[in-house]
């Protein structure tokens, strides 16, 4: 009579790490682009820089758009790195959970405080 283990065991998590890989690259490709473009715009503006010309390159609506896309970009980014980082090394639960909240308190308010900047010029 053959046994067979493995049809019972379920593997919690496991799932997640193509998922959250594939997530880091595509976000970091994005703000990797997003830096391309306003230092080609730094480089190619005329004159000092000052408060002016930055107020410039994001007071137009669709930099203000791209500008939020890569907050939400650096936010889930973040959140994959720190959560895996406690989760890997952190081993109390309740000491991991807190660490956890308040990595998504800390990324929402820096987040929303990013919007706040961004939409004010």
């Amino acid at each position: 009579m053959a046994v067979n283990f493995g049809t019972k065991r379920i593997v919690v998590g496991a799932h997640y790490g193509l998922r959250d890989w594939l997530a880091q690259r595509v976000t970091a490709a994005l703000m990797a682009l997003f830096t391309l473009l306003v230092l080609a715009q730094i480089i190619f503006s005329k004159g000092p820089m000052g408060y002016d010309k930055w107020a410039g390159i994001f007071s137009s609506q669709w930099m203000k758009v791209l500008t939020f896309t890569v907050i939400i970009a650096l936010l889930y980014h973040a959140w994959v790195g720190m959560r895996d980082i406690w989760m890997d090394y952190i081993k109390p639960v309740g000491v991991r959970l807190a660490l956890q909240v308040f990595t998504m308190v800390w990324l929402v308010a820096c987040a929303g405080w990013g919007i706040q900047v961004l939409w004010r010029v």
